[in-house]
């Protein structure tokens, strides 16, 4: 066997050593594109995770405006109808004391005047408290027409239309815009002719 020639052995060398060298350029370009892969995928990850925290975020944010609202609503709600327990206790207070003033007769108001006056002026002084807290009275009259009242007894009176209110036996009361009493009226049941 003959033996190689050294020049081709050295070309065999370089050869191999640029093998080796493409070799590992593309190893080092596949290594790099990995890498960008790798920088991509944790990207979006981090930006899938700022997304949550910003959606948990604005969630927080409207549930902190709804209870803040409903706070107010909470705190209005209570201003003007925290004292209605009150005064529905005090609403036969009144009752009785208008009674008082309309069953004196003639000779009972001569005789207790001061008394009467007193009464009247404690009835007048109880309507501007109601009125100061927002509670006005419903006072129907003999003849309206039956509305939210409630109706006490119904009886038939001629002259009247079916659903006239033909006697208040207690006057309403609205808190606010909240029916605090409804009136108690009788009222005609004699059909409409």
């Amino acid at each position: 066997m003959e033996e190689p020639k050294a020049e081709e052995f050295l070309d065999d060398i370089d050869q191999m050593q640029e093998a080796e060298d493409a070799l590992e350029e593309e190893l080092i370009d596949i290594t790099q594109e990995d890498a960008q892969t790798d920088e991509v995928d944790e990207l979006a990850a981090v930006t899938a995770e700022r997304d949550e925290y910003r959606d948990r975020f604005m969630r927080a944010l409207a549930d902190a405006e709804n209870s803040r609202k409903r706070a107010d609503k909470d705190r209005r709600e209570a201003e003007n109808y925290g004292g209605s327990k009150m005064a529905r206790d005090l609403l036969p207070v009144y009752d009785n004391m208008k009674r008082a003033v309309e069953a004196a007769g003639d000779e009972q108001k001569e005789a207790a005047a001061a008394l009467i006056e007193g009464v009247e002026l404690t009835m007048r002084e109880l309507l501007n408290v109601f009125k100061k807290h927002g509670i006005q009275p419903i006072s129907p009259q003999v003849g309206d027409r039956f509305d939210p009242q409630q109706a006490m007894f119904e009886a038939p009176l001629p002259g009247t239309k079916a659903g006239d209110i033909i006697q208040v036996s207690a006057e309403g009361f609205m808190l606010h815009d909240r029916l605090l009493r409804p009136s108690q009226v009788g009222v005609s049941s004699t059909p409409a002719s």
